[in-house]
């Protein structure tokens, strides 16, 4: 007994040291993976960061400029000017003092921007912010449809490798005892012969097979910027159809809860009208308030207060006005026509699911039993001289062709569902 267990702990060992350094990832680890290090989600949110820091400079207060000014300087003054403004020195000769009579003044002035131009160009800037997010959000919704395709293409390829590995073991069973009926005496050479090259079909699914999961393996790891060798690199998970209880209604609303695009389009009418109010407001006239202080010979000091109002006799700021007037219609019929986009992917996908869904329920209720049933009856009364030649071959190739169907059929379902997925928005089958 003890030999027994301490034999099972040995080959526990064994087996688990052969998967060590495998990589195995389910579906929930992709998506991590592809969210964490896929250079387009990576380049989308360094997008947003951008679009936050104008947000920044769009609230940005203008500057007052200081000016500073001397005027009233006399580089060539002469005695007598001099002695005129009450400067001279008494008993003193020619003096030359070019500032005696300078005008010294500073000025302050302040841009004052009225019908809340600031408050609008913030607004407008975050709701740019928002259609970015809702962009990424989009970028992001594309992206996992097309990793979850890649994904389920590995699944698929895998279980058709178990399929066609278990077709050539299952020949080769058949064939090893044709050859023993040969050697007794049972069947022909030109039978045996038949059958050796008919196992050339069974060989070629099963390469096909391996080169297959090989090329799907490779595009999922592209998609997840990932460097891990082929070899060592797996996923795991359910390959079956079950059905969807949802009614196409719900997805319908779903869609136009959850799409991100949409919501970008609804955003993007609501910004073209923060435009507008903003191009309005910048037609507008901004005062110049100032005040200064300088002094002027004999006035120690003085100050004085200024406004400067442009005067608006043209509007250069029609043609913006018009535009962004315009912009508001483009934008609603962008939207109506992104709401039109939603019924038809949702519509689309919905009916390639349960097209699908209905073959398939009729190769798991009735073809995949009748190929297997066809195939043994077949190769069991052939074996025993009851059954011809080309009927068993014929009857090899159906039960090979229905298998390979039904795996084909179940991944595009599978397809099926990640499209539905994707045109609700977010991942309601799982």
């Amino acid at each position: 007994m003890c030999k027994r267990t301490a034999f099972m702990t040995l080959l526990a060992f064994c087996l688990a040291g052969s998967s060590f350094g495998q990589k195995i990832l389910t579906w929930e680890d992709a998506k991590r993976l592809l969210k964490a290090s896929n250079p387009t989600l990576r380049a989308g949110e360094i997008g947003i960061q951008e679009s936050r820091a104008d947000e920044i400079t769009a609230f940005l207060r203008p500057n007052p400029e200081l000016g500073l000014s001397l005027d009233y300087v006399t580089p060539f003054s002469t005695l007598p000017a001099l002695a005129s403004a009450g400067l001279a020195s008494q008993g003193s000769g020619v003096a030359y003092q070019p500032l005696a009579a300078a005008e010294q003044v500073m000025e302050l002035d302040y841009l004052h921007e009225r019908r809340h131009k600031r408050e609008l160009r913030l607004e407008d800037a975050r709701k740019s912010t928002a259609i970015a997010i809702s962009q990424q959000a989009d970028t992001e919704r594309t992206l996992i449809f097309a990793l979850r395709t890649a994904f389920v293409q590995v699944l698929q390829q895998k279980a058709v490798l178990a399929v066609t590995r278990e077709n050539l073991s299952y020949y080769d069973h058949v064939l090893q005892i044709s050859r023993d009926r040969f050697q007794t005496g049972d069947i022909a050479l030109v039978d045996l012969d038949r059958l050796e090259l008919q196992r050339a079909l069974f060989e070629s699914d099963f390469q096909t097979a391996l080169v297959n999961l090989r090329t799907a393996k490779i595009q999922l790891l592209a998609m997840l910027n990932d460097r891990t060798p082929v070899e060592k690199f797996d996923v795991s998970g359910p390959f079956e159809a079950t059905g969807v209880s949802i009614g196409l209604d719900a997805f319908r609303q779903m869609a136009f809860d959850n799409r991100p695009d949409l919501r970008a389009a609804l955003q993007s009418v609501d910004k073209a009208g923060t435009d507008y109010k903003l191009a309005v407001a910048n037609g507008s006239t901004d005062p110049i308030f100032g005040v200064d202080f300088g002094r002027d010979p004999p006035v120690p000091v003085y100050m004085g207060v200024s406004v400067s109002i442009p005067l608006r006799i043209f509007d250069r700021n029609q043609g913006e006005k018009a535009r962004t007037r315009l912009d508001i219609a483009r934008q609603e019929k962008l939207a109506e026509a992104m709401r039109a986009q939603v019924y038809s992917d949702v519509d689309s996908a919905y009916a390639a699911l349960e097209n699908n869904w209905g073959l398939l329920r009729t190769y798991k209720a009735q073809y995949l039993e009748q190929a297997v049933r066809v195939r043994e009856t077949i190769g069991y009364a052939y074996q025993h001289g009851g059954a011809s030649l080309v009927d068993f071959l014929l009857a090899e190739q159906d039960d090979r062709g229905i298998q390979l169907a039904y795996l084909n059929l179940v991944g595009a379902y599978l397809n099926a569902e990640a499209q539905l997925n994707m045109a609700v928005g977010r991942e309601v089958i799982q």
